[in-house]
């Protein structure tokens, strides 16, 4: 036995293009999902890249004469000149994600640099390389003067990689980022402090 079922052209014809017109309604919000997502994580990316980068930046100022190559506790330096500084090293560890990380400000403060007060108020010398941002004052050790805090600091600002505000309005919730003439910008400060014995 053959059933033959007639569908009605009018029903037929009305569902046409049905499922063009909801793709072309869902796929911008589907892309602002992913490009939120991959500027959100970009934005992890370049926190955890800064925070690995003033670690071992002021791992190295301690070291001194720990390390087979040098005797001394190495210099600051400079971002590029002085390969044995602790600025190169940092530098160096921001290159893998940051963009222009010769934009970032970095203050180095190491017994390298010299020290100032006397007693328990002696602290190191702070360096800085770069301009635009400010840090905070560095206290002295608490037992110092038998200890010195060398501290590493990185300030660093930068754009999503996908630009546009509806592109990087997750990041909009973060405390890091803000909207800047149309665009969002983050801006990171990070630190480490370790105690060398004077």
């Amino acid at each position: 036995m053959h059933i033959s079922i007639f569908r009605s052209k009018k029903f037929h014809r009305s569902r046409s293009g049905q499922a063009l017109i909801e793709s072309a309604i869902i796929i911008p919000f589907v892309l602002a999902i992913i490009f939120n997502a991959i500027n959100y994580g970009y934005f992890f990316y370049v926190a955890q890249n800064m925070s690995a980068a003033v670690r071992s930046g002021a791992l190295y100022s301690i070291l001194g004469g720990a390390t087979p190559y040098a005797l001394a506790p190495p210099t600051i330096g400079s971002s590029s000149t002085d390969l044995n500084g602790v600025a190169n090293v940092v530098y160096q560890d921001m290159l893998g994600a940051l963009p222009a990380s010769a934009n970032a400000m970095v203050r180095l403060c190491s017994s390298a640099n010299g020290t100032t007060g006397t007693g328990a108020s002696k602290k190191t010398v702070c360096t800085t390389i770069g301009s635009g941002a400010s840090f905070p004052a560095v206290d002295a050790d608490p037992e110092a003067p038998t200890f010195l805090l060398n501290r590493v600091d990185i300030a660093y600002s930068f754009t999503p990689l996908i630009p546009g505000a509806p592109f990087g309005a997750i990041l909009l919730g973060t405390p890091n980022c803000s909207l800047v003439s149309g665009s969002v910008t983050c801006a990171f400060q990070s630190h480490v402090s370790m105690r060398v014995m004077n």
